[in-house]
């Protein structure tokens, strides 16, 4: 572990005007770690990336970068990189003067620079392009300058502003795996904005998942999908998303569409619930709650019923060994560890 990249956002408020971009976020992040801040459109994860990165100002809070107090300190003094979802690359450049232009700007001289930008061009494979200007490259490639750029600079921070979003799926999972081991191997700290749950499961070592300008819930992607703390994380994080459906809780068991289901919550009583199974985690068994299904999706080695239980929608993913047609009858069951229960008053988790 190099020991430099540690993050910390301290009570960050953003306002603007009466509207709150941001309320009240904490969180830290380990020197060497990749971090997600993952949430949907306007959830307030670029705006605490532009904050991380200087080019914003908070209303209130202290930001601290190796444990020292930047938040007035301006963006070209905080020895960060970042990559953004335009790539931002000067267009009468070649990628050889893209690359170098950050050295340039800090004065390196000349045959360093040139050594360097070599290195951060085969990095990313785009050694065979330095001649080329932005417009004769590809999406990927360009992708690839905009991170050279970045890595040129032996920087203590990586921010990567939805880096991806602009390539095609097949090239998104390429790069995405290759991001992974380009910030492994420079051993730097990645914070890295996406509105896609499935990449920042797939690279983070932690993410914050935001929801309306607040970090609802901080942890490892395992840790999140597994037991996400309210209702809004668990219709958000999985695909397709968690069954929420309302429900009555009775003494350890929960009854949904009139099916009795084991939990493994011990609490004595009995309440209102909306509980939580993701499609994954139900089966189609000899018994258990019965359903008709409405509409089969076929994914090829799985597929999703719709499936119409008493009035309630419930989705299951099943393999595609056995896969039932519209309109069957079936009857499907959960393990008591797998079904969530929420409060539907707070949305928390119970």
């Amino acid at each position: 572990m190099s020991g430099r990249g540690q993050v910390q956002f301290r009570d960050i408020v953003k306002m603007h005007g009466d509207f709150a971009a941001l309320k009240d976020v904490s969180f830290e992040i380990k020197p060497g770690e990749f971090f997600a801040l993952l949430g949907p459109s306007g959830s307030g994860k670029s705006t605490t990336l532009r904050i991380l990165a200087g080019l914003d100002a908070p209303t209130s809070g202290r930001v601290f970068i190796d444990g020292k107090d930047v938040t007035s300190t301006d963006a070209r003094d905080r020895d960060i990189a970042m990559v953004f979802q335009s790539y931002a690359l000067y267009p009468h450049m070649t990628v050889a003067e893209n690359i170098s232009f950050p050295l340039e700007m800090a004065n390196m001289p000349k045959a360093e620079i040139s050594a360097a930008v070599k290195d951060a061009a085969r990095k990313v494979r785009i050694d065979h392009l330095l001649d080329r200007k932005p417009g004769q490259l590809s999406g990927g490639q360009q992708q690839r300058c905009a991170l050279a750029r970045a890595i040129v600079r032996k920087a203590r921070l990586f921010l990567l502003d939805e880096p991806l979003s602009n390539l095609d799926a097949k090239l998104r999972l390429e790069t995405r795996a290759e991001l992974k081991k380009l910030q492994r191997s420079l051993d730097v700290t990645a914070v890295y904005v996406t509105h896609d749950q499935e990449e920042a499961m797939t690279l983070a070592d932690r993410m914050a998942v935001f929801m309306a300008g607040e970090i609802q819930q901080v942890g490892t992607p395992a840790e999140v999908f597994a037991r996400p703390n309210s209702i809004e994380i668990a219709g958000f994080i999985g695909n397709p998303p968690m069954n929420l459906v309302p429900a009555r809780y009775s003494n350890g068991d929960v009854i949904i569409a009139g099916h009795r289901f084991k939990t493994i919550m011990q609490a004595s009583g009995e309440r209102d619930v909306v509980a939580g199974i993701r499609p994954g985690a139900l089966r189609v068994a000899p018994s258990g709650l019965s359903a008709r299904v409405e509409l089969v999706e076929d994914l090829g080695d799985t597929a999703v019923l719709d499936l119409d239980c008493a009035g309630t929608l419930i989705r299951v993913r099943v393999s595609d060994e056995n896969v039932p047609r519209e309109g069957d009858t079936i009857s499907i069951t959960a393990r008591a560890q797998d079904i969530h229960l929420f409060d539907p008053t707070t949305g928390k988790r119970l």
